[in-house]
């Protein structure tokens, strides 16, 4: 089969490579869709922390697709059934799965890669995290459960409440899902960002508020100006993955407020945190990462729901040897996300 194959920082090669075979509760799909996303972007043009040590493997995590082969002991699904499927699965036995903080997991199951023609789904993702779609929602919409499923858990840890007011900072796929969710969950929501664009669909979504940070000289006060008597906002979320852009997000909650730091940064860099401000404003930080099982389980009711869709997010369409121009293309901003095409 054809597989985009990852080698290293700026080294992705189209090559035919064998086909996957299903070991006991494995199942096989045939790809119908896959999507890029700003972790493919970030892992393509600076590496990876998750990918330290690991050799060349299939590139992408976010996929959909057509069973056509089905391991032993497999009674979930059978060939010819549409699937959506989560990129991981965790051990449930770790110390941080039986403390029920699965996005930890020492000892999680990925899945091979998403570019590629044909995807081994593991024995672990088919029994928790992989889900018989209905026949009335698209292979477009079953592919975003990854990301989707990360939006709903960083939204339900950022402990939105009804009025809150939620600034997001990154207006990508990721921010304008936690967008989505923090305006279902009746918040008033800020979205700040350097693409008019995306500002835009934001908008579309339910932003009360857009702010171009190109266009303002200080991005704080322009938010704090939005809240009353400028107290800052009651949820401040970090959707880039910046450290100066975390510091920033910091400096827009109110004293008591929340911040969620979403974004993944490069790895080795720091932020500062002025002391006197994080205690006597008793603000109170959460670094997020991941999702976990029962968030992967209501994104996939959300999605066959509607509540996002694919023709919000899905903006741009390629071919499998031009995955390179779709990752550069995500990276420049150019819509939201693109879809691989396999076949």
């Amino acid at each position: 089969m054809k597989a985009a194959m990852y080698y290293g920082v700026g080294d992705v090669r189209i090559e035919d490579i064998p086909e996957p075979k299903a070991g006991p509760g494995d199942v096989i799909i045939k790809v119908e869709s896959a999507l890029t996303c700003g972790t493919d972007v970030k892992t393509y043009k600076r590496g990876h922390v998750l990918r330290r040590g690991r050799g060349p493997g299939v590139f992408g995590h976010e996929c959909s697709g057509t069973v056509v082969e089905v391991g032993e002991g497999v009674t979930k699904f059978k060939v010819g059934d549409r699937v959506a499927t989560h990129n991981s699965a965790t051990c449930n036995a770790c110390y941080f799965c039986k403390r029920g903080q699965t996005s930890m997991c020492k000892s999680r199951v990925g899945l091979g890669g998403a570019f590629a023609q044909y995807v081994r789904i593991p024995a672990p993702i088919v029994e928790q995290n992989a889900f018989k779609m209905p026949d009335d929602l698209s292979f477009q919409a079953a592919a975003l459960l990854e990301p989707f499923a990360c939006a709903v858990y960083g939204a339900d840890e950022a402990n939105i409440q009804l009025g809150d007011i939620v600034v997001i900072n990154g207006a990508g796929p990721l921010g304008l899902m936690i967008l989505r969710c923090a305006v279902l969950r009746g918040a008033h929501v800020i979205s700040c960002d350097m693409s008019d664009y995306r500002l835009e669909v934001a908008r579309q979504l339910g932003a009360a508020e857009t702010i171009n940070v190109s266009r303002v000289e200080d991005q704080v006060k322009a938010v704090r100006d939005l809240t009353p008597d400028g107290r800052g906002v009651d949820v401040a979320i970090e959707a880039v993955g910046l450290p100066e852009v975390w510091e920033k997000t910091i400096l827009m909650a109110r004293k008591g407020g929340t911040v969620v730091l979403f974004g993944g940064c490069k790895p080795g860099t720091t932020f500062t945190v002025d002391t006197e401000l994080m205690h006597y404003s008793q603000l109170t930080l959460k670094g997020v990462f991941h999702t976990t099982q029962r968030h992967v389980e209501m994104a996939f009711d959300l999605i066959c729901r509607r509540v996002i869709t694919p023709e919000v997010f899905v903006t741009g369409q390629y071919p499998l040897d031009r995955v390179v121009d779709a990752i550069e293309a995500h990276a420049r901003q150019e819509g939201i996300k693109n879809e691989i095409k396999c076949w």
